[in-house]
This record gives structure tokens, sequence and C-alpha cells, in this order.
């Protein structure tokens, strides 16, 4: 009798008890269970396996698979668990890149988000890129809301921010440029356009998109599957259900501080060692709150996180 050969493949998509898996950058799609002894072992995710990561799986006869391994991970994004547990949900694992879709209205992404969200990325090590999208309905009135934006994310935080609009189809060559080659990971609260800018990326795909709704400038879940797709201009994305909140998970309220960029541009000068930035003398993160360098939005959004961490010690 043939012995079948264990083969690695990267989760593409998890729907119910099933996995839909591939060796990227081939497209060849399997369809894969858990070994029930891997199911059994104990974990503080709603998710044992995430898309994005990398499993052995033993061929069965009928073309699908058991996977018997999930391989480490080099990176991840995780969050808070919407339940009311301590339990945490991986979004998706071995990432390049990390594209935050934010709209400054309808709907309004909330700052505090886009910080909970930046935070883990830069404490997974993963490069994030800001893509202001719906550019096309950002009125006069929100002009000043915007340079605000700019001062705050890409100035003084770093961050490289992409305005674009899958309406209008604009800058979509340097996205489609960016993404060759990698695993992308776009995300965001639900309305911002992330299916509708991956639909302009590649048509082909024919994402699901829906309406805001008026009332509450909120957008409904369309996108009900982390999933895999395939660029036919080269790289992988992931589309996301929209997120409503961002809880922290796995951070040191010491180490909190490092995932700021722009405090730590200057951390390292603060008269105390370890320093919290909140009421110590010659603290030069206050210091830069005080002159501007370092704006105040995120500074109180460090501080909230910084007793939120309190609270769950």
């Amino acid at each position: 009798m043939e012995t079948k050969i264990s083969k690695e493949a990267t989760v593409v998509k998890h729907t119910g008890s099933q996995y839909l898996v591939s060796d990227l950058p081939n497209w060849e799609l399997v369809t894969c269970v858990l070994r029930g002894k891997l199911r059994l072992k104990g974990s503080k995710t709603t998710n044992p396996i995430a898309v994005g990561d990398k499993v052995i799986y033993d061929p069965q006869e009928d073309g699908s698979g058991v996977i018997t391994e999930v391989l480490p991970r080099k990176n991840y994004i995780i969050r808070k668990s919407t339940n009311l547990s301590r339990q945490a949900h991986i979004i998706a694992s071995n990432l390049d890149q990390v594209f935050l879709v934010v709209t400054l209205d309808f709907p309004e992404t909330k700052l505090e988000f886009i910080d909970r969200f930046l935070v883990t990325c830069e404490a997974y090590k993963i490069p994030a890129v800001i893509l202001l999208n719906k550019r096309d309905l950002i009125t006069q009135e929100y002009s000043a809301f915007k340079e605000f934006f700019y001062n705050t994310y890409a100035v003084s935080a770093g961050y490289n921010i992409i305005e674009t609009s899958g309406l209008e189809g604009y800058d979509l060559t340097q996205l489609k440029e960016m993404c060759k080659g990698k695993l992308s990971l776009f995300s965001g609260i639900s309305g911002v356009g992330k299916s509708s800018l991956i639909n302009s990326l590649d048509p082909a795909l024919s994402l699901k998109t829906g309406d805001i709704s008026q009332y509450h400038k909120q957008g409904k879940h369309t996108t009900t599957y982390y999933q895999i797709h395939p660029l036919s201009s080269g790289g992988f994305i992931i589309d996301t259900p929209g997120i409503k909140g961002f809880g922290l998970l796995e951070m040191q309220k010491e180490e909190l501080s490092h995932y700021f960029p722009e405090m730590l541009k200057v951390l390292d000068n603060c008269r105390f060692a370890p320093c919290t930035h909140t009421h110590e003398p010659g603290c030069r993160v206050k210091e830069a709150v005080e002159n501007g360098t370092i704006t105040e939005q995120r500074y109180q959004s460090y501080l909230s996180m910084l007793e939120q961490e309190e609270k769950y010690r």
C-alpha cells in the first residue's frame, strides 16, 4: 500500500470545522480537518488555527487532508475576544505587512481604535500602513481634521499614510506594487470600504460589499470569514470582517510606551528607568507632549491603555 507523505501548506480560509489550505505561492486548495488530539489541546484563543498559519497535513485518498501540526508563527495579530471571557482571538498570522483601512467620516474610525491596532502591530513587529480611504468623501469640513490626522500619525509617529478611493481607483498602482510577493492583511472597522478597495485592486475577486447605515453611520458586516485571496497582479491579501473593538493582550505595562514610535525615540533619555511617563520628573516623553513633538491625543491613548493594563493585573 502506498504511503502518503505529509505536506506543508498555509491556511487560507476557516469555515466551521473545515480549513482550506494551499502550498503558497501555489494556489491549489485542499480541504482539511483537524486531527482529534490537536483539537483537545488547551488553548487560550478562540481559534487554535488562524488564517496564515503554516500547518502539516496528511493527504487522504479522497483528496482531502488531516491537519496534524501547526508550525510556529513568525508573528500574528491578536485581540481580546468579543465575549466576556479573557480569551483571545488571532486575526491572522505570518504577515508581511498590515494595511489599516480608516475613514474620517461615514463611518468615523475612532482614533483609540487606530492606536490600539497600531500598538499591536508594533508589538509583533509587523509593518503597518494607514490607508485613508474614501478620499472622495472628505469634505472641506474635515480638512482641518485631516491635517491633524497627518500630523499625528505621519509627522509625529512616522507612519506611511496613503489616500485611497475604491470608487475613484485612486493611488491603487502604488498599493498593487506594495502587495507583490507579500501576504498582506487588510483590516478596519465595518464600513470603511475594505472589500470595495480590494475589488478595485483586483476586480476578478468580486468580494461582497455593503451599504452604510445612514442613521448610525456604521457599516454592516459583509465579510464573514477571514480569508486569503490571490491578487492577479501578484501577492496575497487577507480580507477580514469589520472589527468593532480592539482589546490589547500579551503586553507588559512597562513595555507599552515602546510600541509608540514617537515615544520610543525619546524615552531612553528619561531621568528614571523604568519610567511610566505619567508622574516622574525629568520625563522626556512628557516634555515631548508639552512641546508638541508627541501629540496630546496619542499620549492620552497611551494613558488609557496603561490604565486598562492595570485593571487586568
